[in-house]
């Protein structure tokens, strides 16, 4: 289960960040692509051992699946891979060539603002550092297929 060990890197990187700040995190956003070889429902269990004693412990982990891509390398047309990923194309048969779907990033961490009794301080969570986005939902994303 590498995903235990992808789940400790992740938290040791956020609170290399976050040294210093003293913030605790509210939740973190990872997008991964589906050819990443990560199970979801084994990170976000992961998630939770790899945070108990930690400036994330209690943090949610939300997920951003990324669909694999590619195109084709002889009439260049972009299409999914599917899961499995095919890699030739269905239309002249040519090697595609992947554009995405490998990703395994850190794309967004809410943090506190370090109000006193530990709570979301005066204005609501502050978003550090990636993409702020407002439209962001707020639970976590595990796909099914």
């Amino acid at each position: 289960m590498h995903e235990l060990s992808i789940a400790v890197a992740v938290v040791e990187q956020v609170e290399e960040a976050l040294r210093g700040q003293g913030s605790a995190v509210e939740s973190l956003t990872l997008r991964i692509g589906e050819l990443a070889g990560v199970v979801p429902e084994a990170l976000d269990f992961s998630f939770g051992l790899a945070t108990e004693g930690t400036a994330l412990a209690g943090a949610r982990l939300l997920i951003e699946t990324v669909e694999a891509r590619a195109r084709c390398d002889g009439c260049g047309r972009e299409a999914p891979t599917g899961m499995p990923p095919v890699l030739w194309c269905a239309d002249c048969g040519s090697t595609l060539t992947l554009l995405g779907g490998r990703e395994l990033e850190i794309v967004r961490v809410v943090v506190a603002d370090g109000s006193p009794d530990g709570g979301t301080p005066r204005g609501g969570p502050r978003a550090t550092p990636a993409t702020d986005r407002t439209d962001d939902q707020e639970t976590s994303h595990v796909p099914h297929r």
